[in-house]
């Protein structure tokens, strides 16, 4: 009878070992709240957006929100910075809903993050550029300058974050050796820019140069628009001035600092040029629309989207850059790491298919398919068109007041305008594409960041296996959504291995009919993980 309860005992003790599902810091939503410190100055320069108004260019604060796990003790916390879309302009006067870090999706972004105990930051940059120019050289060279501004923008909003480490007290309670950028539409150009814009001599090619003059002139001359960290004082002289005079047109911000970051993604974003891709050791994940109007997912044109009219030429899409990105080792950290979940296989397997040519697993981009545009005009007439950010949500009522403010458009036609390229659009239909993003990208996060340590691989491959049913009779499947299972080692309670069996799959199926009724521990082993479980045979 002894005996009978001590077994009961233990048989309690591993259901109730079994059924703690144990949350992974930066995997799981580890916090119910989050703390938001709103209109950070983290630098100042020269903005060229009170030119819309009549205005000279003039020196302007850049602000951030940053977002924290409530309550949380730790101290070094990893850092995501995400830029908001736009296409350079604010928000409605960009003929669209979105354009400021306190864009909807932006927030949850950033909520998400800082749920799961990163310090999450959401950045504003400069804007202001001529999309409405009649000349392609004005609409090519104020957007490369728009562009240009933005990344040093985001390289100023990295030092700032050293700089409160080693100045400020780390305030915010940061690693500041763990640092991801990222962008969603136009803040992907920035993202992509960012880690891939590293000599002046890519600044200098024949269509970033106005052909006219001679000697052609470059859209975008560092010793006038300041280095391409952006961490120089830079006069604009006078016969370029918009002014007349010269004038100061960049102020350094945090120079003393790196601005070097660890990865980064792209949501819909696009490369200026191909030749800016080569050998970073950066990763780079990247989310993108099948049939992106805007940015094209493999090459194309930037077009300014209210008019159609080109502004760059032969830029490189987000399946490009993984191409690109894969070739040059780039991503290795990804193809090496062995994560192989559903959403890993779903991207995986399409975009092997799309490229089966060269045979190359793109891992770091994933596509979404988006529904078919309708064939049907809406109520003013104007036709439907393919999705380019359905992850991106408004409230198209107060929209269409300010564009019926803005335009003198009659009511109703902001709003109907609006959801033509995003015709589902709403927080639960955002928030689904967000669930995809997070659950691809965050493990890339942890893996590259190493926030698992030394045994991040194994925690993380831990979580994402499930053994059942258990207990078990004859059969027993083991599935593993992140890792693919090569052996499986079975253990009695005395520690000696009673079978031994070797795999190739995900999910296996394993018979059991062999082992006598009792406690067994499953060491389920891949190249670089074992993952351990404690299984019943009745």
């Amino acid at each position: 009878m002894k005996k009978n309860i001590q077994n009961i005992l233990v048989i309690a003790l591993i259901f109730i070992g079994i059924n703690t599902n144990a949350q992974t810091r930066y995997l799981d939503n580890m916090f119910d709240s989050v703390v938001v410190t709103s209109d950070i100055q983290y630098g100042t320069n020269i903005s060229v957006l009170p030119m819309l108004q009549g205005l000279a260019p003039m020196a302007m604060p850049i602000l951030c929100d940053i977002y924290e796990p409530a309550n949380d003790s730790m101290t070094d916390r990893p850092v995501v910075i995400l830029i908001h879309t736009g296409s350079f302009l604010p928000a409605v006067l960009n003929g669209q809903a979105t354009g400021s870090k306190s864009d909807l999706s932006v927030v949850e972004n950033c909520t998400r993050w800082a749920k799961k105990g990163y310090v999450a930051v959401a950045m504003n940059y400069r804007q202001g550029w001529n999309p409405t120019s009649p000349d392609q050289n004005v609409r090519t060279s104020t957007i490369l300058q728009a562009a240009y501004r933005g990344i040093q923008d985001a390289k100023a909003m990295v030092r700032y974050m050293r700089k409160t480490v080693a100045e400020d007290g780390n305030s915010y309670g940061i690693d500041d050796s763990k640092i991801v950028i990222g962008g969603q539409g136009t803040g992907g150009y920035l993202s992509m820019g960012y880690i891939t814009l590293d000599t002046v001599s890519e600044l200098y090619l024949p269509k970033f140069m106005d052909l006219t003059t001679t000697p052609p002139t470059p859209f975008v001359f560092p010793p006038f628009f300041g280095n391409i960290d952006g961490t120089d004082s830079t006069y604009l002289p006078d016969f370029a001035s918009p002014t007349g005079q010269t004038v100061l047109w960049n102020i350094p911000n945090n120079p003393a600092y790196s601005n070097d970051v660890n990865m980064a993604f792209n949501l819909g974003g696009t490369l200026a040029d191909l030749s800016w891709l080569d050998y970073t050791g950066i990763p780079l994940v990247s989310f993108h629309c099948e049939n992106d109007p805007f940015a094209d997912i493999d090459s194309g044109v930037i077009i300014v989207p209210t008019t159609g009219d080109i502004v760059i030429t032969d830029v490189v899409g987000s399946r490009t850059a993984a191409h690109y990105n894969t070739l040059w080792g780039n991503n290795n950290g990804f193809n090496q790491a062995g994560l192989n979940d559903t959403l890993t296989q779903m991207a995986n397997n399409y975009n092997s298919a799309r490229d089966s040519v060269h045979g190359l697993v793109y891992d770091g981009l994933y596509v979404f398919q988006t529904p078919a545009p309708s064939t049907t005009p809406n109520a003013f007439g104007e036709m439907p068109y393919e999705e380019s950010s359905p992850w991106d949500w408004w409230d198209n009522t107060t929209y269409d007041m300010m564009f019926q403010a803005l335009n003198g458009a009659p009511a109703g036609y902001g709003a109907a305008n609006s959801l033509l390229g995003a015709p589902n659009m709403s927080d639960s239909t955002g928030n689904l594409y967000l669930d995809t993003v997070h659950g691809y990208l965050n493990p890339r996060m942890y893996t590259t960041l190493g926030l698992g340590g030394t045994t991040g691989l194994t925690e993380l491959a831990d979580k994402t296996t499930e053994i059942y049913p258990n207990p078990a009779n004859d059969n027993i499947n083991i599935v593993s959504y992140s890792q693919i299972i090569k052996d499986v080692e079975i253990y009695n309670i005395s520690g000696q291995k009673v079978m031994s069996k070797s795999f190739n799959s995900n999910t296996i199926k394993l018979n059991t009919n062999s082992l006598s009724t009792g406690v067994y521990i499953f060491n389920i082993k891949s190249n670089d993980t074992s993952v351990k479980r404690k299984v019943i045979i009745e």
